[in-house]
């Protein structure tokens, strides 16, 4: 089959919103290119929901009760539906919040019962797909496409064993220590990993993670960068720098995006500089609070959570962008910044160091060392040509590795390989991999474990 044949491609995503995550920005561009080459494309989506996506030939929205929001915020009223409080009797509705509020991620599970419920109806109508792909749900529901004979293929940007060993070092008691054994649906989502068909990630270091937490064949793990959209993120040559404003996209709450030692490495930088964090402005954010300590509260500016053209206006206002990380599975504000021809300077966790060296436009720090931090950052706010050297770069970098024509495209041979040995042709592109290694992605030079 050639990769050229439209193809009807059914994706599920339990959250679709850009600002909900990864994968929200995930599903949405990579849908768009993939109907620009041409496929159908059909979308069964949880909330909350994507920004409006016409170039979908349907867009099937699947709500739920949210009672995990509420639980979250500890607002227990919030937790039984509204108008008819008798709603939560529903079977799906009950566990989602019997789960809420016991601590549990109920989220994937019951999204993935939905879809599988909705896909069932529109396929006894007459509907078709040629492929499924799964948006880092992993819910045991999609067992019933394998009795559906649907091909099945996942992303996982990382696995979620990465962000309950993350979780595990900010608990403080027992208790939180037994809430984070509890809440990661972990055992599922492997479960699941080891039955798809094709699992996508992003970077060596997370088909390494996957390949050793959740057990799937190395032979199945196909690394295809993640995008960017290099139309819309790109610099703007009349728009001027500020020359001591430094950015970072993260949250202070997730200890694994090293808030705290960009936090740390603020004193140490000339009084000048001024840290914008782009964050939920509430005010016990972890880092307002960690200035306040440290005494450089008045050189931190939190944003809260901008729109995506605000956020571009910050990438190219900002002098450089820091990437603190201590795991990224990808690293997207560092490629968005780069994009923008912004510098950065990233801390070396999880893909950045693979991230930097395939665009080329920054510097690496080592993770959890504010002072070496501050040296870095430092090294690039005292020298302009060198920071309009490496945001030149950056930008070449990332159109030629990380634009969402090039990953669309690469997505759709992989869809048309897998079909093709389905039905009894097995297919070797020139970027297939041997057996036994990851399947090295034409994106991604670094691809190789």
């Amino acid at each position: 089959m050639s990769a050229s044949r439209p193809l009807r491609i059914c994706f599920v995503a339990y959250r679709g919103n850009m600002r909900s995550g990864g994968q929200g920005v995930y599903l949405w561009f990579l849908a768009r290119e993939l109907a620009k080459l041409g496929h159908r494309v059909d979308v069964f989506v949880g909330p909350p929901y994507p920004d409006p996506m016409p170039f979908a030939n349907s867009v099937q929205k699947l709500p739920n009760q949210q009672f995990w929001g509420g639980w979250f915020a500890q607002d227990r009223a919030a937790m039984l539906p509204q108008p008819s409080p008798l709603r939560a009797l529903a079977p799906l509705n009950f566990y989602e919040l019997a789960a809420s509020w016991w601590g549990f991620l109920p989220e994937p599970f019951a999204f993935s019962v939905r879809a599988l419920r909705r896909m069932a109806a529109q396929l006894r109508a007459g509907d078709r797909w040629d492929i499924v792909h799964d948006v880092q749900c992993l819910g045991w529901g999609l067992l019933g496409l394998r009795a559906l004979s649907l091909p099945l293929v996942t992303t996982i940007h990382h696995p979620l064993s990465v962000d309950r060993r993350a979780s595990f070092l900010r608990d403080e008691s027992f208790r939180d220590a037994l809430g984070t054994m509890t809440f990661y649906p972990i055992g599922m989502q492997a479960f699941m990993a080891r039955r798809a068909e094709r699992l996508f990630t992003s970077s060596s270091v997370s088909a390494r993670h996957i390949h050793r937490d959740f057990g799937v064949p190395r032979q199945r793990i196909e690394m295809v960068a993640n995008g960017v959209d290099t139309d819309l993120f790109h610099p703007d040559p009349e728009r001027p720098r500020s020359p001591d404003e430094i950015l970072c996209v993260g949250r202070a709450s997730d200890p694994n995006k090293g808030i705290k030692t960009l936090v740390e490495a603020l004193p140490q930088l000339p009084p000048s500089v001024r840290l914008t964090l782009v964050d939920d402005d509430h005010p016990d954010n972890a880092a307002l609070h960690h200035a306040r300590a440290l005494g450089c509260a008045d050189r931190l500016q939190i944003v809260g959570r901008v729109r995506v053209e605000e956020l571009i206006g910050l990438y190219r206002r900002a002098a450089l962008v820091v990437v603190p990380s201590r795991y990224e599975g990808f690293g997207l504000p560092a490629v968005e910044a780069m994009a923008c021809g912004t510098p950065v300077v990233a801390c070396a966790g999880g893909a950045l160091p693979e991230v930097l060296a395939t665009a080329g436009g920054g510097l690496l720090s080592p993770c959890d060392d504010p002072a070496a931090l501050a040296r870095a950052i430092c090294e690039l706010l005292e020298d302009p040509d060198r920071r309009r050297a490496l945001g030149d770069a950056g930008r070449r970098g990332v159109e030629a590795a990380y634009g969402w024509p090039r990953v669309a495209a690469r997505t759709a041979e992989i869809y048309a390989e897998l079909l093709d040995e389905r039905r009894g042709r097995p297919a070797m592109s020139t970027t297939s991999a041997r057996p036994g290694s990851f399947r090295a992605s034409a994106s991604s030079p670094t691809s190789t474990p």
